[in-house]
Protein backbone atom coordinates (compact mmCIF):
# COMPACT_ATOMS: atom_id res chain seq x y z
CA UNK A 1 0.00 0.00 0.00
CA UNK A 2 1.56 3.09 -1.22
CA UNK A 3 0.44 6.85 -1.24
CA UNK A 4 -0.72 6.73 -4.33
CA UNK A 5 -3.07 4.04 -4.00
CA UNK A 6 -4.23 5.48 -0.85
CA UNK A 7 -4.93 8.97 -2.84
CA UNK A 8 -6.79 7.00 -4.35
CA UNK A 9 -8.80 5.21 -1.96
CA UNK A 10 -9.53 8.79 -0.34
CA UNK A 11 -11.16 9.90 -3.48
CA UNK A 12 -13.87 7.37 -3.69
CA UNK A 13 -17.11 8.17 -2.44
CA UNK A 14 -20.32 7.47 -2.23
CA UNK A 15 -22.67 5.78 0.43
CA UNK A 16 -22.57 2.51 1.69
CA UNK A 17 -19.05 2.57 1.50
CA UNK A 18 -17.57 -0.33 3.99
CA UNK A 19 -14.42 -0.70 6.15
CA UNK A 20 -13.63 -3.93 8.08
CA UNK A 21 -10.50 -3.57 10.96
CA UNK A 22 -8.64 -6.11 12.82
CA UNK A 23 -6.00 -7.85 14.16
CA UNK A 24 -4.20 -10.55 12.61
CA UNK A 25 -1.25 -12.94 13.71
CA UNK A 26 1.55 -14.07 11.72
CA UNK A 27 2.40 -17.56 12.97
CA UNK A 28 0.63 -19.92 14.66
CA UNK A 29 -1.47 -21.08 16.79
CA UNK A 30 -2.87 -17.52 16.90
CA UNK A 31 -3.48 -17.12 12.75
CA UNK A 32 -5.52 -20.34 13.40
CA UNK A 33 -8.76 -17.70 14.43
CA UNK A 34 -7.91 -14.65 11.84
CA UNK A 35 -10.18 -16.34 9.26
CA UNK A 36 -13.10 -16.49 11.85
CA UNK A 37 -12.82 -12.94 12.91
CA UNK A 38 -13.11 -11.90 9.78
CA UNK A 39 -16.66 -14.26 8.97
CA UNK A 40 -17.36 -12.93 12.55
CA UNK A 41 -17.29 -9.13 11.31
CA UNK A 42 -18.48 -9.58 7.73
CA UNK A 43 -21.48 -11.06 9.60
CA UNK A 44 -21.77 -8.29 11.59
CA UNK A 45 -21.49 -5.59 8.45
CA UNK A 46 -23.91 -7.94 6.40
CA UNK A 47 -26.40 -7.72 9.25
CA UNK A 48 -25.94 -3.39 9.45
CA UNK A 49 -26.06 -2.92 5.89
CA UNK A 50 -29.45 -5.32 5.94
CA UNK A 51 -30.69 -3.26 8.29
CA UNK A 52 -30.65 0.07 5.70
CA UNK A 53 -31.41 -1.50 2.98
CA UNK A 54 -33.19 -3.97 0.98
CA UNK A 55 -31.20 -7.13 0.36
CA UNK A 56 -31.36 -6.67 -3.58
CA UNK A 57 -30.28 -2.79 -3.23
CA UNK A 58 -27.01 -4.34 -0.98
CA UNK A 59 -26.49 -7.79 -3.33
CA UNK A 60 -23.43 -6.28 -5.66
CA UNK A 61 -21.43 -5.29 -2.32
CA UNK A 62 -22.79 -8.42 -0.46
CA UNK A 63 -21.04 -10.54 -3.71
CA UNK A 64 -17.72 -8.21 -3.55
CA UNK A 65 -17.18 -8.77 0.16
CA UNK A 66 -17.86 -12.52 -0.26
CA UNK A 67 -15.38 -12.43 -2.96
CA UNK A 68 -12.50 -10.42 -1.28
CA UNK A 69 -12.88 -12.49 2.07
CA UNK A 70 -12.29 -15.45 -0.25
CA UNK A 71 -9.20 -14.47 -1.31
CA UNK A 72 -7.41 -12.91 1.58
CA UNK A 73 -4.31 -15.18 2.12
CA UNK A 74 -3.44 -15.52 6.00
CA UNK A 75 -0.17 -17.13 5.54
CA UNK A 76 1.05 -14.06 4.59
CA UNK A 77 -0.49 -11.97 7.46
CA UNK A 78 0.96 -9.02 8.91
CA UNK A 79 -0.52 -7.77 12.33
CA UNK A 80 -3.29 -6.06 11.03
CA UNK A 81 -5.89 -6.36 8.02
CA UNK A 82 -8.47 -4.10 6.68
CA UNK A 83 -11.22 -4.39 4.44
CA UNK A 84 -12.41 -1.55 1.65
CA UNK A 85 -15.91 -2.34 0.32
CA UNK A 86 -18.57 -0.90 -2.12
CA UNK A 87 -20.45 -1.65 -5.02
CA UNK A 88 -17.90 -1.06 -7.51
CA UNK A 89 -14.59 -1.79 -5.99
CA UNK A 90 -12.94 -4.06 -3.23
CA UNK A 91 -9.35 -4.07 -1.97
CA UNK A 92 -8.07 -5.92 1.54
CA UNK A 93 -4.77 -4.40 2.67
CA UNK A 94 -2.37 -6.21 5.22
CA UNK A 95 -0.42 -3.28 8.06
CA UNK A 96 2.25 -3.98 10.21
CA UNK A 97 0.68 -2.72 13.69
CA UNK A 98 -2.47 -4.44 15.01
CA UNK A 99 -5.72 -3.11 14.68
CA UNK A 100 -9.06 -2.58 16.67
CA UNK A 101 -11.93 -4.80 15.70
CA UNK A 102 -14.45 -2.35 13.86
CA UNK A 103 -17.05 -2.16 11.21
CA UNK A 104 -17.25 1.51 9.38
CA UNK A 105 -20.33 2.20 6.88
CA UNK A 106 -19.95 5.80 6.01
CA UNK A 107 -19.67 8.17 2.82
CA UNK A 108 -15.89 7.49 2.30
CA UNK A 109 -13.38 4.96 3.06
CA UNK A 110 -11.91 4.79 6.56
CA UNK A 111 -8.54 5.06 5.58
CA UNK A 112 -7.13 6.51 8.64
CA UNK A 113 -5.08 3.82 9.86
CA UNK A 114 -3.07 3.53 6.33
CA UNK A 115 -2.10 7.22 6.50
CA UNK A 116 -0.51 6.42 10.34
CA UNK A 117 1.35 3.39 8.82
CA UNK A 118 2.17 5.58 5.80
CA UNK A 119 3.56 8.20 7.98
CA UNK A 120 4.64 6.70 11.01
CA UNK A 121 6.45 3.51 9.81
CA UNK A 122 10.03 3.44 8.55
CA UNK A 123 8.86 2.15 4.72
CA UNK A 124 11.19 2.11 1.88
CA UNK A 125 11.51 0.67 -1.73
CA UNK A 126 13.52 -2.34 -2.39
CA UNK A 127 15.07 -2.87 -6.19
CA UNK A 128 16.32 -6.53 -6.93
CA UNK A 129 18.09 -6.48 -9.89
CA UNK A 130 18.09 -9.42 -12.04
CA UNK A 131 17.67 -10.65 -15.53
CA UNK A 132 14.73 -12.65 -14.65
CA UNK A 133 13.19 -10.94 -13.49
CA UNK A 134 14.24 -7.75 -11.55
CA UNK A 135 11.70 -7.14 -9.07
CA UNK A 136 10.34 -4.21 -7.06
CA UNK A 137 9.52 -4.26 -3.28
CA UNK A 138 7.48 -1.79 -0.63
CA UNK A 139 9.75 -2.61 3.01
CA UNK A 140 8.15 -1.80 5.91
CA UNK A 141 10.62 -2.80 8.89
CA UNK A 142 11.51 -6.41 7.97
CA UNK A 143 8.29 -7.14 6.05
CA UNK A 144 8.78 -6.93 2.13
CA UNK A 145 5.56 -7.09 -0.49
CA UNK A 146 6.42 -7.68 -3.99
CA UNK A 147 4.73 -5.38 -6.31
CA UNK A 148 2.85 -6.81 -9.51
CA UNK A 149 2.09 -3.41 -11.41
CA UNK A 150 3.27 -1.03 -13.68
CA UNK A 151 5.60 -3.39 -15.39
CA UNK A 152 6.99 -4.80 -12.28
CA UNK A 153 8.61 -7.78 -12.14
CA UNK A 154 10.86 -7.11 -15.22
CA UNK A 155 12.65 -9.69 -17.37
CA UNK A 156 15.62 -9.02 -19.28
CA UNK A 157 14.06 -10.01 -22.72
CA UNK A 158 16.97 -8.94 -25.32
CA UNK A 159 20.12 -10.15 -26.21
CA UNK A 160 22.73 -11.59 -23.04
CA UNK A 161 18.97 -11.97 -21.55
CA UNK A 162 16.53 -14.27 -23.15
CA UNK A 163 18.08 -13.65 -26.45
CA UNK A 164 21.26 -15.07 -27.53
CA UNK A 165 24.11 -12.43 -28.02
CA UNK A 166 25.75 -11.76 -31.42
CA UNK A 167 28.48 -13.74 -32.66
CA UNK A 168 31.20 -14.25 -35.42
CA UNK A 169 34.75 -13.31 -35.51
CA UNK A 170 35.94 -10.35 -34.03
CA UNK A 171 32.82 -9.96 -32.24
CA UNK A 172 33.44 -9.11 -28.07
CA UNK A 173 30.66 -10.58 -26.67
CA UNK A 174 31.69 -9.34 -23.04
CA UNK A 175 30.68 -5.79 -24.53
CA UNK A 176 27.67 -6.37 -26.41
CA UNK A 177 26.54 -8.05 -23.07
CA UNK A 178 27.42 -5.40 -20.86
CA UNK A 179 25.70 -2.43 -23.07
CA UNK A 180 22.46 -4.27 -23.12
CA UNK A 181 22.32 -4.98 -19.63
CA UNK A 182 22.63 -0.74 -19.17
CA UNK A 183 19.68 -0.82 -21.55
CA UNK A 184 17.72 -3.26 -19.51
CA UNK A 185 18.47 -0.89 -16.04
CA UNK A 186 17.66 2.02 -18.20
CA UNK A 187 14.01 0.05 -18.27
CA UNK A 188 13.72 -0.55 -14.99
CA UNK A 189 14.90 2.86 -13.87
CA UNK A 190 12.03 3.99 -15.90
CA UNK A 191 9.58 2.19 -14.31
CA UNK A 192 10.92 3.14 -11.42
CA UNK A 193 10.25 6.65 -11.54
CA UNK A 194 6.56 7.17 -11.47
CA UNK A 195 6.74 4.66 -8.29
CA UNK A 196 9.27 7.34 -6.97
CA UNK A 197 7.26 10.33 -8.00
CA UNK A 198 4.35 9.31 -6.13
CA UNK A 199 5.98 7.93 -2.70
CA UNK A 200 9.14 9.89 -2.78
CA UNK A 201 10.80 6.67 0.27
CA UNK A 202 14.28 5.62 0.17
CA UNK A 203 15.71 3.04 -2.04
CA UNK A 204 17.34 -0.22 -1.12
CA UNK A 205 18.89 -1.88 -3.92
CA UNK A 206 20.12 -5.69 -4.31
CA UNK A 207 21.93 -7.24 -6.73
CA UNK A 208 25.39 -8.88 -7.93
CA UNK A 209 28.24 -6.30 -8.21
CA UNK A 210 28.42 -5.78 -11.99
CA UNK A 211 24.70 -4.94 -11.65
CA UNK A 212 24.99 -2.37 -8.57
CA UNK A 213 27.60 -0.96 -10.72
CA UNK A 214 25.77 -0.63 -14.09
CA UNK A 215 22.47 0.63 -12.43
CA UNK A 216 24.55 3.01 -10.76
CA UNK A 217 25.80 4.65 -14.39
CA UNK A 218 22.11 4.88 -15.96
CA UNK A 219 20.11 5.30 -13.43
CA UNK A 220 18.25 8.95 -12.52
CA UNK A 221 17.70 8.22 -9.05
CA UNK A 222 21.04 8.45 -7.06
CA UNK A 223 19.66 11.24 -4.49
CA UNK A 224 16.89 8.19 -3.65
CA UNK A 225 19.01 5.20 -3.16
CA UNK A 226 19.64 5.34 0.55
CA UNK A 227 22.14 1.94 0.69
CA UNK A 228 22.75 -1.41 -1.08
CA UNK A 229 22.98 -4.52 -0.82
CA UNK A 230 25.89 -6.69 -3.13
CA UNK A 231 25.11 -10.47 -4.09
CA UNK A 232 22.81 -12.25 -5.79
CA UNK A 233 19.08 -12.81 -4.37
CA UNK A 234 17.17 -13.77 -7.26
CA UNK A 235 16.10 -16.55 -5.70
CA UNK A 236 15.78 -15.04 -2.18
CA UNK A 237 12.43 -15.30 -0.49
CA UNK A 238 10.61 -11.83 0.50
CA UNK A 239 10.98 -12.78 3.85
CA UNK A 240 14.48 -14.04 4.39
CA UNK A 241 15.46 -10.77 1.86
CA UNK A 242 13.56 -8.49 4.43
CA UNK A 243 15.93 -9.75 7.05
CA UNK A 244 18.72 -8.80 5.03
CA UNK A 245 18.03 -5.15 3.76
CA UNK A 246 16.11 -3.66 7.08
CA UNK A 247 19.07 -3.69 9.19
CA UNK A 248 20.86 -1.94 6.63
CA UNK A 249 18.01 0.62 6.15
CA UNK A 250 18.39 1.36 10.08
CA UNK A 251 21.20 2.30 10.03
CA UNK A 252 21.47 4.49 6.90
CA UNK A 253 18.32 6.21 8.64
CA UNK A 254 19.58 6.58 11.83
CA UNK A 255 22.97 8.47 10.13
CA UNK A 256 20.57 10.46 7.90
CA UNK A 257 19.04 11.64 11.21
CA UNK A 258 22.60 13.30 12.42
CA UNK A 259 22.69 14.71 8.98
CA UNK A 260 19.07 16.50 8.88
CA UNK A 261 20.04 17.92 12.31
CA UNK A 262 22.97 19.63 11.30
CA UNK A 263 20.68 21.00 8.90
CA UNK A 264 18.46 21.91 11.63
CA UNK A 265 20.99 24.03 13.10
CA UNK A 266 21.94 25.51 9.90
CA UNK A 267 18.75 26.94 9.67
CA UNK A 268 18.08 28.20 12.77
CA UNK A 269 21.25 30.20 12.41
CA UNK A 270 19.25 31.55 9.07
CA UNK A 271 16.30 31.95 10.81
CA UNK A 272 14.96 29.53 7.85
CA UNK A 273 12.65 27.49 10.58
CA UNK A 274 9.54 27.31 12.30
CA UNK A 275 9.16 25.13 15.50
CA UNK A 276 5.42 25.21 17.27
CA UNK A 277 2.77 22.87 15.50
CA UNK A 278 0.46 26.32 14.82
CA UNK A 279 3.40 27.78 12.63
CA UNK A 280 4.36 24.86 11.17
CA UNK A 281 1.14 23.64 10.33
CA UNK A 282 0.33 27.49 8.69
CA UNK A 283 3.58 27.29 6.61
CA UNK A 284 3.28 23.58 5.49
CA UNK A 285 -0.03 24.26 4.15
CA UNK A 286 1.15 27.49 2.32
CA UNK A 287 3.70 24.72 0.46
CA UNK A 288 6.92 26.19 2.19
CA UNK A 289 7.74 23.51 3.63
CA UNK A 290 11.63 22.18 2.79
CA UNK A 291 12.24 19.40 5.19
CA UNK A 292 10.50 18.38 8.39
CA UNK A 293 11.61 16.61 11.43
CA UNK A 294 9.29 15.22 13.87
CA UNK A 295 9.30 13.07 16.53
CA UNK A 296 7.82 9.83 16.08
CA UNK A 297 5.35 9.42 18.62
CA UNK A 298 4.27 13.22 18.39
CA UNK A 299 0.62 13.52 18.04
CA UNK A 300 -1.95 16.81 17.89
CA UNK A 301 -5.41 16.78 18.03
CA UNK A 302 -6.75 20.09 16.90
CA UNK A 303 -9.13 22.60 15.95
CA UNK A 304 -9.19 24.35 12.55
CA UNK A 305 -10.57 27.57 11.76
CA UNK A 306 -12.01 28.43 9.06
CA UNK A 307 -9.24 29.56 6.63
CA UNK A 308 -7.72 26.02 7.46
CA UNK A 309 -4.31 28.09 8.35
CA UNK A 310 -5.02 27.90 11.60
CA UNK A 311 -5.24 25.50 14.53
CA UNK A 312 -5.79 25.44 18.18
CA UNK A 313 -5.48 22.00 20.57
CA UNK A 314 -8.29 19.87 21.39
CA UNK A 315 -8.89 17.65 24.56
CA UNK A 316 -10.72 15.17 22.47
CA UNK A 317 -9.35 13.68 19.60
CA UNK A 318 -12.59 11.79 18.40
CA UNK A 319 -14.80 15.07 19.24
CA UNK A 320 -16.78 15.78 16.43
CA UNK A 321 -15.39 18.39 14.05
CA UNK A 322 -11.50 17.95 15.36
CA UNK A 323 -9.14 16.76 13.49
CA UNK A 324 -7.50 13.38 14.99
CA UNK A 325 -4.13 15.03 14.36
CA UNK A 326 -2.83 17.78 12.70
CA UNK A 327 0.82 16.39 12.56
CA UNK A 328 -0.55 13.54 10.00
CA UNK A 329 -2.40 16.53 7.62
CA UNK A 330 1.10 18.91 8.16
CA UNK A 331 3.29 15.14 6.56
CA UNK A 332 0.62 15.24 4.37
CA UNK A 333 0.96 18.89 3.35
CA UNK A 334 4.79 18.92 3.12
CA UNK A 335 4.95 15.63 1.14
CA UNK A 336 2.20 17.09 -1.54
CA UNK A 337 4.61 20.11 -2.26
CA UNK A 338 7.48 17.75 -2.74
CA UNK A 339 9.38 18.36 0.36
CA UNK A 340 11.03 15.98 2.84
CA UNK A 341 9.71 14.39 6.43
CA UNK A 342 12.42 12.79 8.95
CA UNK A 343 10.83 11.43 12.28
CA UNK A 344 13.51 11.60 14.89
CA UNK A 345 13.52 9.34 18.47
CA UNK A 346 11.57 11.04 21.01
CA UNK A 347 13.17 14.05 22.93
CA UNK A 348 15.42 15.07 20.16
CA UNK A 349 13.40 17.84 19.36
CA UNK A 350 11.86 19.03 22.80
CA UNK A 351 13.85 22.88 21.87
CA UNK A 352 11.61 22.51 18.95
CA UNK A 353 8.45 21.11 21.06
CA UNK A 354 8.54 18.18 19.34
CA UNK A 355 8.06 19.64 15.75
CA UNK A 356 9.80 21.75 13.16
CA UNK A 357 10.05 22.95 9.64
CA UNK A 358 13.22 23.74 7.65
CA UNK A 359 11.80 26.17 4.95
CA UNK A 360 11.81 26.59 1.49
CA UNK A 361 12.35 30.60 1.60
Amino acid sequence: MNRHEVHLLQQISGYPALTITLPTHRTAPENTQDPIRVRNLVAEATSRLLGEFSKREIAPLLTRLEQLVESVEYRYALDGLVLFVNRDFSRAVRLPFPLAENVYVDETFRTRDLVFALNRTPRYWTLVLSEKPTRLYEGTREDLIEIQQDGFPLTHEGPGGAQSLPGGFGIKKSAYRDEYHRQFFRKVDAALKPFLADDPLPLAVVGVDRFLSFYQEVTDHKDSILTTLAGSHDKTSARELGKLVWPLVKTNLAENRKQVLAELDQAIGERKNVSTVGEVWRMAKEGRGRLLLVEQDFHYPAHVDESGLHIRPADDPAAPGVLGDAVDEIIEAVLTTQGRVVFMENGQLDAQQHITLILRY
